[in-house]
């Protein structure tokens, strides 16, 4: 799934290639929009927000979109061929002169008015690569559940919007704690010191084409994707388990020696605590879509 500094960049590029031109082809292929017509229209600004995109449309519009597991951009030049997927998989195309900004499998779009956007985004906590970002606001929000297991806290797009699966088993990593640890349990000063932290790792990020958070040639993440594989700290293998309420599969990673703390056993049953808040004793690594609230 998409994080905050995918969204980013995607919006980057769609930015680039839209802002301040004006749409020859306007193709929305949703039946709600299938009438939609935003041709000779100029594209004002493609901004993102969490992992939410709004393209900003002359006339007061904005065309809002969600990545969410599969969607993408894909921005091509005249005559070059599309590739991004089938055609029947292209839910948008916004075309200039000079590019054509094509959506793939979209789980999200819709038109709407610009002066509404609080309606879709209004929701979200601090963006962490946004300029509303706020720390100590972000930190209340994660406080205010101190029953909550960390991991499921981070991935709550209305504490601090940006973190997905990635950087929630890599910033459990970082501060020494498993992601089934309440929020309430952390100690102080790593709990005060978790909204710089993640900040501090989108930025580095955002510009990359490959994200990093160990500033390792050849060994970019710490944790996740490193299943069965040796902590890169302590030579331990390193876990893999879902954490959610079991309505979809979260895989989350950690070491069992450097993230003291509860967390599912091998072979599904749960330590102590593991549970607290849905917490789940099952290992897989597939996901689901993300449902609203938690992860969009």
């Amino acid at each position: 799934m998409p994080e905050g500094d995918t969204v980013w960049q995607a919006a980057k590029r769609l930015h680039t290639a839209l802002a301040g031109q004006v749409l020859i082809r306007s193709d929305l292929r949703v039946p709600r929009y299938a009438t939609a017509d935003l041709t000779g229209r100029t594209v004002l600004d493609v901004t993102p927000r969490g992992k939410h995109l709004l393209a900003r449309i002359e006339g007061g519009l904005t065309l809002h979109s969600h990545l969410r597991m599969d969607g993408s951009w894909k921005v091509f030049r005249p005559g070059q061929r599309w590739s991004g997927g089938p055609a029947h998989q292209i839910r948008a195309v916004l075309g200039t002169a000079d590019r054509t900004a094509v959506g793939y499998r979209l789980p999200v779009l819709e038109l709407l008015r610009t002066e509404e956007e609080d309606r879709v985004v209004g929701h979200l906590g601090p963006d962490l690569l946004g300029p509303d970002w706020d720390p100590d606001k972000a930190l209340a929000n994660l406080l205010a559940d101190p029953a909550r297991p960390l991991g499921e806290a981070l991935l709550d797009q209305r504490n601090l919007a940006g973190i997905g699966n990635v950087y929630k088993s890599e910033l459990c990593f970082l501060l020494g704690v498993t992601p089934w640890l309440p929020v309430g349990g952390v100690p102080a000063d790593r709990a005060a010191a978790l909204p710089g932290l993640a900040e501090r790792l989108l930025e580095a990020n955002r510009e990359r084409p490959v994200r990093a958070t160990t500033g390792r040639r050849g060994q970019d993440l710490f944790v996740y994707g490193r299943a069965g594989r040796p902590c890169l700290r302590c030579g331990t293998p390193v876990r893999l388990a879902d954490q959610g309420d079991g309505s979809r599969e979260r895989p989350t990673y950690w070491c069992p020696v450097c993230q003291p703390g509860p967390a599912p056993v091998p072979g599904g049953t749960p330590s102590a605590g593991a549970l607290r808040r849905g917490g789940s004793p099952h290992n897989r690594t597939e996901t689901t879509a993300p449902q609203a609230g938690e992860d969009s």
